[in-house]
């Protein structure tokens, strides 16, 4: 079975869907793998790596795809890379599928079968397909790194012959994968840290990562919806939350939202006038940019600096950390492919729980 590679054409894309490691498993149980010429690259994957892999390197798309049955990429593909795709062949990537109807659309039109890598359940034989989970491992601590170099203060404590600095007060909501790696990142980094979540099981994460938790009163046993996501919170139960934070947000010098809802807007924590109260110098890292936002005013992709509190909107922060981002992909898709593949043959079975939900049949 033949299995092809793509290099990334979406701007600032420096993942790779395979690196050479999985090649070289996925070759040594079976498989054909051709790798388009400097798919790794911007990721410091090179050719030869993949040649030594057991992969062979076409010079383009064109010629990577030619007589592939399966197709990786790691960003939805571009309407020029779906005019290559033969009918018959199976895609896994990026989706988006809530936002790409039309994309899915015309996939499904050219009878290409996506699969899209956002829709892994939550169940525990599809963990280690998890590409969500595992990118958020890297956002959550680069968003760190991120406000600290944007930060005008140390994180740690420092006791000086200049003097005693005192610790940075970093503030994260949201305790999924990516919030818990901020709060630690941030603690190795010597900061004092406060966190908040509505899900009751987070109070127990956060404090075994020696975090403080604030308002534990507004945890909720029917705040956690499917798969561990927090579910949508009433305008109401927002409101709430949104004044319970918006005094301890005073104090703090470097704030991290990752809250998100599958499918949906991302849940506004932070509004403009609890931004005015902060102290000038603090920053924000709004981890939910691309999906509308944590905060009133934050900007995918830009930084918004407001009576000198500057919000970050990081777009595709995983993809920064294009090295260990690609190799904890990398074995998200490379465990997937495992999965379709039953005595050589690609064998999609829309009745199995991960294949049926990961497969994208488009409207109709």
């Amino acid at each position: 079975m033949h299995l092809s590679v793509l290099s990334e054409t979406t701007a600032n894309e420096r993942r790779v869907a395979l690196v050479p490691d999985s090649v070289g498993r996925l070759v040594k149980s079976g498989l054909t793998v051709t790798v388009q010429s400097g798919a790794g690259l911007a990721a410091g994957f090179t050719d030869a790596a993949y040649e030594a892999a057991g992969a062979t390197v076409a010079p383009d798309a064109t010629s990577a795809i030619a007589s592939a049955v399966l197709v990786a990429k790691v960003q939805p593909p571009t309407a020029a890379e779906v005019e290559l795709l033969p009918a018959g062949v199976a895609l896994v990537s990026l989706l988006q599928p809530s936002t790409h109807v039309e994309l899915i659309g015309q996939l499904n039109a050219r009878g290409v079968k996506p699969f899209s890598l956002e829709m892994v359940p939550r169940i525990t034989r599809a963990q280690s397909m998890d590409v969500l989970s595992s990118q958020s491992t890297v956002t959550g601590y680069k968003a760190v790194i991120v406000g600290a170099s944007a930060l005008g203060k140390l994180l740690p404590m420092l006791t000086t012959a200049a003097g005693t600095l005192a610790p940075a007060k970093v503030f994260v909501l949201g305790a999924g994968v990516a919030g818990l790696q901020a709060i630690a990142t941030a603690r190795r980094l010597g900061a004092v840290v406060s966190a908040f979540d509505v899900r009751p099981a987070a109070m127990e994460q956060v404090a075994s990562l020696g975090a403080s938790f604030v308002a534990g009163d507004l945890v909720s046993a029917t705040a956690e919806g499917t798969g561990g996501y927090a579910r949508a919170q009433t305008e109401e139960e927002q409101a709430k939350i949104r004044e319970a934070l918006a005094e301890h947000l005073r104090t703090m010098d470097l704030v991290i939202t990752t809250a998100l809802i599958p499918g949906r807007p991302a849940p506004l924590l932070l509004t403009a006038a609890m931004v005015d109260g902060m102290k000038p110098g603090s920053v924000i890292v709004d981890l939910a940019a691309e999906s509308g936002g944590n905060c009133e005013l934050t900007r995918a992709g830009e930084t918004v600096v407001v009576k000198g509190v500057s919000v970050i909107g990081p777009a595709n922060l995983a993809s920064t950390v294009p090295q260990h981002a690609s190799q904890m992909f990398s074995k998200n898709v490379e465990t997937f492919i495992k999965h379709l593949i039953k005595d050589d043959a690609l064998v999609i079975d829309e009745a199995d729980e991960i294949t049926g939900a990961m497969l994208q049949k488009g409207p109709g």
